[in-house]
Parts: C-alpha cells; structure tokens; sequence
C-alpha cells in the first residue's frame, strides 16, 4: 500500500450509511480514503512524510456540505454593518447612529440583515431612519437578499425618482404620490443603487472571498454548492484554486433570467466545461419566484396584502423551455421557488422536461417554504431534490404566527412551514443548506435548527413546527450522503468509506447525539479537505 499522506488516530468514525462501524482510525492518499481501521493497525501504515493526528476521541464524520450557498455575493454583501440581531427598529436606529459615526467624508453606509418584522405594522421605507442617517447614502439589505432599503441621498445617486419597468418582476416601491419609498424589491431594482455606490478593488474583493472561505472551513464546512456565478466570481475561484487558497470545495450553479434566449441558454452549457481542482461550474440556478416577507412569491391564492400573485419569469412558459432545454443538455437545475405555486409549476416543468428527454439528470427545488400534501408527495415520484434551509424557518418566522411571513400567509399556509419532515417521509432526497448570507453558515447551527426549529437567538422559545424536525442521523446525512447525490457523487463522496473522498470533519463530541439545542456549540476540532487540513483547533 501506498504510504499514507494523512492519518487520523484515536477517533470515533461515524459514517450516516454504516455507523455503527468500531474503527478508530484512518489513512489517506491521495486526497482519498485508504484505510480503516483501529489505532494500530492504521498507525504502522504510517512512513516518513505521513501527517498523523491524534484526535483525542473525537468524532469524525464525512465533510459537511452546505447545499445553498453564496460565497462571493455574501463575502461583498457581509463587509458592512450587521443588523441581523437587530430586534426591534430602536436596534436599528441605533445601529446605524454608530455606523455613521465612523463613516468618512463622503462615504456610503452599508449594512445587511435587516429583517422586515422590525418594522411591526409599518410600512417598511426609509423614512423610518432618514434623521438618523442625516443625507449619508445608505444601502440597507434586507435579510431575504431580494430586497434593499436605499436612503434618499442614496436613491438620488443613483438617479431613482420614480417608478420603472422591468423584465423580471421587480419594483421600486413608491408612494401614491408617485416618490420612491426606498424599498426595492428584486434585483433589477436593487442593482440601480448597489451600481451607484462605490467598489471594492478586485484585490479586496479576492482577500474577501478568501477570508469567508477559511471561516467556513474553520465551521466545519468542506463544500457549498454555490448558487451564483455572478460578476468575476470564477475567475477568484480559478485564482484562490490556483494557488491552494480554496478552503471550501464548490460546486457553483450560475443564474439564468427571464428573458434568456437560445444563445444565452448555450453559453450557460458552455460554462459547465469550467472548473478546477476544487471547484466546478456544474448546473444551472433559476428562479420562479421572490419572497413571502417582500411580496414577491408566487402564491396560488394572494396573501394578506394581496401581493405575491406572479412568477419571477412574466411567462412562466419560457422557464418551463429552458428546463427542458437544459435536461436535454444534460445540465441540472436549481430553481428558487419559495410560495406554492412557483414549487408547483417548478415540478411540472422538470415533468414535461423529463417526458421530453428521459435521462438521469438531477433537478433540485429551492426554499419550498410552504406546500399542499399534493407538492410533497411529487418531489419523490419525479426524483426532483427538495433543498432547505431550516434556519430561516428558526430566525425568521415565530410559532405563534406573529411574524411578517406567517401573517401574510395566514394560518393554513403557515403551518405548512418548511416541511422537512414530510419530503424525508415521502421519500424526497432532502439537502440542507444555510443561503448565506441571508442566515449564518455555521453548518452545526443548520444541523441544529433542523433539528429543534427554534429561533437561535433565544432557545427557550417553542419551535415553528416541531412535527416538521429532522432526528440527529437524517440531519447529518442531509448534509453529507444527500449532498452528494444531488452532485452526482455518491460513489466517490459523502462517507467515510475505503475509496471515498477525504473530505472530513471532526467534532469535540457525537453531533448526532449531543442535544440539538446544544449543538451549535459543539467545537471543530479538525476539517480536512481532499486530505488537506484546513482547520485544526489549537486542542490538537
């Protein structure tokens, strides 16, 4: 046998299909996993260039991977203020009144993790922090990343000052004078302002990504399936990859708009030719919907307000097109669709797609906040991946309906939140994923919230459905086993088996047993990628 590049001693190893496996130990070469075994046998496999590593009883699992991440947008959006522990509109008044304090001459205020609910029954608009910001331009990001709440100085940079058209649902919000509000809602509306701000350098942008990246790896992320492909975003991947920089293994889908034609259909088949060692565009990102806090879902009946009654593509039919011409490039989607009828209408786009053009090419759904028994049982009879993300139903939502989210759905469709349970029943290949930035990366704390569905900042408060929670081994696996499939690698990844990818993480105790309001606090003790170690806690 070849002399091992990295051992690993004195473990517990828990892999989510065999667990209940005694070894201790393993070997790596390679980047692949070699050998198991206990302490002694795997120790005299060791030779003179072997990195071994004394886990002190750790538990050691197949690397986390987020299913739903932004690693370059959330590296630019998160480098200025935080406001997403912000509870109440006094938390953001004073938030920002220290923000401005140390802004330069002339500078733009920043900040991200707004959360609509501070607002209470107010109208969400600017008005509400214009003296505290006094004319500075101010970009506030609201937490769902489909909305921006601008300052006037702001709105008048960018030359807003009314409404407009555009070819995807998007809008500025404007009073019945016809005076922009400062919310903006979807991306063609947000950019107007996000252009007219100042620009990070290439080069801080790049230190940035890297800084985000080692962060994740430090949570015990080894992978993210990254969904977007925006600006230059590839070219830092191809960079950080060239030169070992890359701490996460990504797996990167870019984003397809209304509007796509033939052409723009086939460049984004021609990028899936790109990649590297640790990263590789693979799949495609759409989207079908807003979302429920902004009014931009798409729901079969109206909510509250009437709003979230359209589809992000003004002609739903062109996206059904463009799944199945992508299905019959072989090109997997991954559709964002959060109310109910964009997750129906997702499902039967993949149908028609599959009809068209049998093939086992792997189509995913995004979010699914809230479907009828019908849309449950279809994820499984299409073998369409069910990709949640837990913690937004903990952070943003409340179990007595009292949020924004819940009341504009109102009861029935709230209490339908983010069925987990259901899909993993039905037979759905469930994925959990974080959407960073729109909630924290730390992959313990997804592991957690699907788990105990509570809000993270108080424990103590009763979960949004607890019928809905995932045990200890189903989230683990949703995580890792799961993940995989839905890359198309479960043959090579997602376990700790003789063959398979060393990508590993290693916790200071079982996060499948450790109690799930508990595991947040669980410690990295090691994270290995592709037999590199990318974080090594300072107990080793």
């Amino acid at each position: 046998m070849q002399q091992p590049d990295l051992i690993l001693l004195n473990a517990r190893i828990l892999d989510p299909v065999d667990g209940g496996r005694p070894h201790t130990a393993l070997a790596v070469s390679d980047d692949v996993i070699t050998a198991l075994g206990d302490d002694r046998e795997i120790r005299a496999l060791a030779g003179t260039g072997t990195v071994t590593v004394d886990l002190k009883g750790a538990v050691v699992t197949p690397g986390l991977v987020d299913g739903h991440t932004h690693p370059a947008s959330g590296a630019e959006l998160t480098a200025g203020g935080d406001l997403s522990r912000c509870v109440s509109l006094d938390d953001v008044r004073a938030e920002l009144g220290r923000a401005k304090e140390s802004l330069a001459d002339g500078a733009w205020l920043h900040a991200w993790g707004l959360d609509p609910n501070v607002f209470g029954e107010r109208a969400v608009e600017a008005a509400a922090v214009e003296d505290v910001l006094g004319g500075v331009p101010a970009s506030l990001q609201l937490f769902d990343g489909h909305s921006l709440l601008a300052s006037a100085r702001a709105l008048e940079l960018a030359g807003i000052d009314g409404p407009r058209a555009f070819d995807q649902a998007a809008e500025i919000v404007c009073d019945t004078a016809g005076r922009p509000t400062g919310l903006l809602l979807e991306d063609a509306a947000c950019e107007l302002v996000e252009r007219a701000a100042p620009q990070p350098t290439r080069a801080e942008r790049r230190e940035r990504l890297g800084r985000a990246l080692r962060a994740m790896a430090a949570s015990g992320l080894t992978g993210g399936h990254a969904m977007d492909a925006n600006g230059d975003s590839l070219e830092l991947y191809e960079e950080l990859d060239a030169a070992g920089e890359l701490a996460v293994r990504l797996r990167v889908a870019p984003w397809c708009q209304p509007g796509a034609d033939a052409d723009a259909v086939s460049r984004l088949v021609q990028l899936e030719e790109r990649g590297g060692q640790l990263w590789s565009v693979d799949g495609v990102k759409l989207f079908m919907d807003g979302t429920i806090d902004n009014g931009t879902a798409w729901l079969e009946r109206p909510d509250c307000h009437g709003e979230s009654t359209h589809a992000f593509w003004p002609d739903p039919a062109a996206y059904t097109d463009v799944i199945t011409s992508l299905h019959r490039s072989g090109v997997p989607t991954a559709t964002h669709a959060i109310g109910d009828a964009a997750v129906r209408h997702a499902l039967d786009s993949v149908a028609k797609a599959r009809a068209a053009a049998p093939g086992d090419v792997r189509h995913r759904v995004e979010h699914i906040e809230t479907v009828p028994d019908d849309t449950v049982r279809r994820f499984a009879e299409l073998g369409v991946i069910a990709s949640m993300q837990p913690t937004h139903c903990c952070d943003f939502t409340r179990a007595d309906h009292s949020d924004n989210w819940s009341r504009r759905l109102g009861e029935e469709r709230a209490a339908r939140a983010w069925r987990c349970r259901d899909l993993w029943d039905a037979g759905a290949t469930v994925v959990l994923g974080s959407d960073w930035p729109i909630a924290p990366y730390p992959p313990l704390g997804v592991l957690a919230g699907a788990r105990h569905r509570r809000p993270s900042r108080d424990l103590a408060l009763p979960p949004h459905g607890p019928e809905q929670a995932l045990t200890g081994m189903e989230a683990l696996r949703a995580m890792t086993v799961n993940a995989a499939y839905a890359a198309g690698e479960e043959r090579t990844a997602g376990r700790i088996a003789v063959g398979f990818r060393a990508d590993l993480t290693a916790f200071a105790v079982d996060p499948v047993a450790a109690p799930a309001t508990e595991l947040h606090e669980v410690p990295v003790q090691l994270t290995v990628l592709g037999g590199r170690v990318t974080h090594r806690a300072a107990s080793l």
